[in-house]
């Protein structure tokens, strides 16, 4: 056996890990639901995608994985929107929870807008920041 470390993205070893995680997870619980789900914003007029949502629903909830938006639609409603959409997604494919977690100086009080709790922090540099682990339950 090899072990070894590295800094590059390998899209089949991940493939491989993931799909052996989900074996065992069908195996343990008896439920396979795993499914991506992706909330898209698109630029008006084009197909270029400029910002949204990716996550997955498993075991009745919704992991929100990554969440952004440029500058210059932040504050209008788009943001609550994406969320929200995911949000129902998750819901209509039997989610009761949602988890995901933030940076202290990305968008917390977003969240904590749109009815997600704080259950922990974990300090990461630079110093004063964390990352801030948040849940809505029920979703």
């Amino acid at each position: 056996m090899i072990i070894s470390v590295t800094d590059l993205e390998e899209p089949a070893a991940a493939a491989i890990i993931s799909a052996g995680l989900d074996e065992f997870n069908v195996e343990a619980t008896g439920i396979q639901d795993r499914r991506p789900l992706t909330v898209l914003v698109r630029e008006p007029g084009t197909d270029r995608v400029i910002g949204g949502l990716t996550g997955r629903t498993s075991l009745g909830l919704l992991f929100v994985d990554l969440f952004y938006l440029p500058a210059e639609l932040r504050g209008q409603g788009v943001g609550g929107e994406v969320l929200r959409q995911a949000e129902e997604e998750a819901r209509r494919r039997g989610c009761r929870s949602a988890m995901l977690y933030t940076i202290s100086f990305q968008a917390p009080g977003f969240y904590l807008k749109h009815g997600w709790r704080v259950v922990g922090e974990v300090p990461c540099d630079p110093p004063g920041t964390s990352r801030v682990f948040m849940t809505k339950d029920p979703l």
